[in-house]
């Protein structure tokens, strides 16, 4: 079951990463009627918390810059920035890292404990495979407001 966890994390960052190059960049900052955000904000919001969750599930620090927390934590918006995001090519570069980086996984290492559980919320994360499940249904939902703006855009 693990190994399909990992597999199923390793495909979806793939998809991620092959819808994003797609998208041309001058369709990033859009921001659709009906939506709180852009395609850039949502982007980096997964590249943000993958990395947030790194030093949980790699034992490693962060290598997202600092300014990703600024620009895509959780209630940021495009409209209160103030200054420059990181480019298309940025966040692609950071997205290949990060599923590099999923290669590390194994089955081994989903079952076994959080050295403190992982509180967000109501929810409670005692296993680095509840995490990475987590991660994957967070992904889910933005990759799926991606396609609504995408599909926005592309009527207007």
């Amino acid at each position: 079951m693990s190994e399909m966890i990992i597999n199923t994390a390793t495909t979806a960052r793939q998809v991620l990463q092959q819808q994003v190059q797609a998208i041309p960049e001058e369709q990033f900052d859009i921001q659709p009627a009906g939506f709180n955000n852009t395609i850039r904000w949502n982007v980096g919001h997964m590249i943000y918390w993958m990395d947030k969750y790194s030093p949980l599930i790699f034992g490693s620090p962060p290598v997202i810059p600092d300014t990703y927390e600024t620009l895509f934590n959780s209630g940021t918006k495009p409209l209160d920035w103030t200054f420059a995001p990181p480019s298309k090519e940025a966040m692609v570069e950071m997205l290949t890292a990060q599923l590099s980086r999923l290669s590390e996984l194994t089955p081994e290492m989903l079952g076994e404990n959080l050295l403190t559980p992982f509180a967000l919320g109501p929810f409670q994360f005692n296993t680095f495979g509840e995490l990475l499940n987590f991660i994957l249904i967070h992904e889910g939902f933005h990759l799926g407001t991606i396609s609504s703006q995408l599909k926005v855009l592309s009527s207007s």
